[in-house]
């Protein structure tokens, strides 16, 4: 994790400077803020030929080798493993009461559920309540600023992309492992991953591969799917805006 954190230290650095300096609120009306397009487009298609070429043949392996029951274990342990984690956005947000239900959560789960790889905190009422440092942002009222595209991950805007930062530098259980047990919560991570890729992949490709422009596609996807978690106007003028209003059509997606 430490070495993964010194690699993107320039990253980290440009980002800061866009977050501080560069974001604004969301157009009116949910429009979209995309003056990096060129740049955004040329990665898009970096992502698309490395899905293609490694990502996609890495998941189907491992979604048809790993039996069904340990693919969910094991993404049940990278879930849990990430819990104190929302516990620190919650508190930065003042959303106590889901600081708490985490914190349940997470004990629940870490020890009658045998170290996450079971799930019997969502059958005591226990269920799941996600949270990042992007939303912290925007709790605080920093603007999403523009649309960006990056390296591996894919969509983000210019304030999630640092709270994904930000996430990954303060993690509380990955700062709290030495080697190699910090490798193996990133391990664990990369399998869960690589589970939703191949879980997922029919309606994942359908958007990487089959759009007539999937950049577009990809781009609306998101957006809309993050305004509508965090409650802020989606894409306006696109079809199907009404629906995605009171409905997350990307729910799926993005779990």
């Amino acid at each position: 994790m430490r070495v993964f954190q010194t690699r993107f230290l320039p990253l980290i650095a440009v980002l800061s400077l866009g977050v501080l300096v560069g974001c604004t609120a969301a157009p009116q009306g949910g429009g979209i803020n995309d003056p990096y397009e060129e740049v955004n487009r040329s990665w898009h298609e970096t992502n698309v030929a490395l899905d293609r070429s490694v990502i996609k043949p890495v998941s189907t392996a491992y979604g048809t080798v790993v039996p069904d029951p340990l693919r969910k274990g094991l993404s049940n342990v990278s879930d849990t493993l990430g819990i104190p984690g929302t516990v620190v956005n919650d508190v930065l947000q003042l959303r106590l009461g889901d600081a708490l239900h985490n914190t349940a959560r997470f004990a629940v789960n870490a020890t009658v559920g045998i170290g996450g790889l079971f799930d019997p905190a969502t059958g005591m009422g226990l269920e799941e309540r996600d949270s990042d440092f992007g939303e912290t942002l925007y709790t605080w009222g920093v603007g999403e600023g523009a649309y960006v595209v990056l390296p591996v991950y894919g969509p983000s805007t210019e304030r999630d992309a640092f709270g994904l930062i930000v996430d990954i530098a303060l993690d509380p259980v990955g700062n709290l492992l030495g080697n190699p047990e910090a490798s193996y919560k990133t391990g664990l991570k990369v399998a869960d991953l690589a589970d939703t890729r191949y879980r997922y992949s029919d309606l994942y490709e359908s958007l990487m591969y089959d759009s007539a422009d999937s950049y577009t596609q990809m781009r609306l996807t998101y957006l809309d799917n993050r305004r509508y978690e965090l409650g802020t106007p989606i894409v306006a003028g696109e079809e199907g805006a009404d629906q995605a209003a009171t409905y997350d059509i990307y729910e799926d997606f993005y779990e």
